[in-house]
């Protein structure tokens, strides 16, 4: 069964007040021409969930995000997002910050359908104190005490992978997966976007990271990850990351 749609219909199965999840890890293998799209549209008060780069900027910076959850937001190379930097220090928009362990078990506890999961991390640090509605919980075969990291849920996922087939099937080719499995697992309905579709795969089956029945549609967009890295097709185009942060600047 062919699952293959457009862009345009991926952006305008989003509506306002949903929360996304987007895969990649700073400014690495993101959809970004998925969310180059979304910021046309008319969607407004989005949770955007991510391990966060140009994708939460670019949608700050086009009034489309109402709070932010992230461990962090980058574009690796340049350490500060520039329009999140600017959305967080305005009050434009909210944010919640997680470790990244503690944001990985929210995901977790997503994708296998849990209310939370207990994890140390966490325990300690400010994190507790900056983000007062995360509870602790009793180890109940110890006394140990663990922080109760709600479930990440999503409603919509965007995830770019090197290849994709007509099932919906998902095969990274770079050194890292960046949870993409999990953003899709935790989603309602999870979208591919892909450098390439292919009829038959090639490589260890490990590569293989989006399984089709964790998704709703694939599309095919060539350097659709772009300006940010998706190895081994293409490395960041720090050039024009530069340029972006330039253009914020003014």
């Amino acid at each position: 069964m062919s699952k293959l749609v457009s862009v345009e219909e991926i952006v305008g199965s989003v509506e306002s007040g949903m929360t996304l999840g987007i895969g990649g890890w700073g400014s690495r293998r993101k959809p970004m021409a998925l969310v180059e799209a979304l910021c046309k549209t008319d969607v407004t008060d989005l949770t955007v969930v991510s391990y966060g780069g140009p994708d939460v900027g670019m949608l700050c910076a086009a009034g489309k995000v109402k709070r932010v959850i992230a461990p962090f937001v980058t574009l690796d190379s340049i350490a500060l997002e520039p329009h999140f930097r600017k959305a967080r220090q305005t009050g434009a928009i909210e944010f919640t910050e997680y470790d990244e362990g503690m944001f990985m078990f929210g995901l977790y506890a997503a994708a296998h359908r849990l209310p939370f999961l207990p994890t140390p991390v966490g325990i300690g640090s400010d994190v507790l104190k900056y983000a007062p509605q995360l509870k602790t919980i009793t180890d109940p075969y110890g006394d140990e005490e663990l922080v109760a990291v709600p479930a990440l849920k999503l409603d919509v996922a965007f995830v770019h992978m090197n290849r994709a087939d007509a099932r919906g099937n998902g095969q990274y080719l770079g050194m890292d997966p960046y949870m993409d499995d999990l953003f899709a697992k935790a989603a309602t309905r999870a979208y591919v976007s892909c450098e390439q579709l292919v009829e038959r795969f090639e490589g260890h089956p490990s590569t293989l990271l989006i399984s089709r029945m964790h998704t709703a549609g694939v599309v095919e967009v060539p350097g659709g990850a772009g300006f940010t890295e998706c190895l081994p097709d293409y490395p960041r185009d720090e050039a024009r990351q530069k340029s972006y942060v330039e253009e914020a600047g003014k």
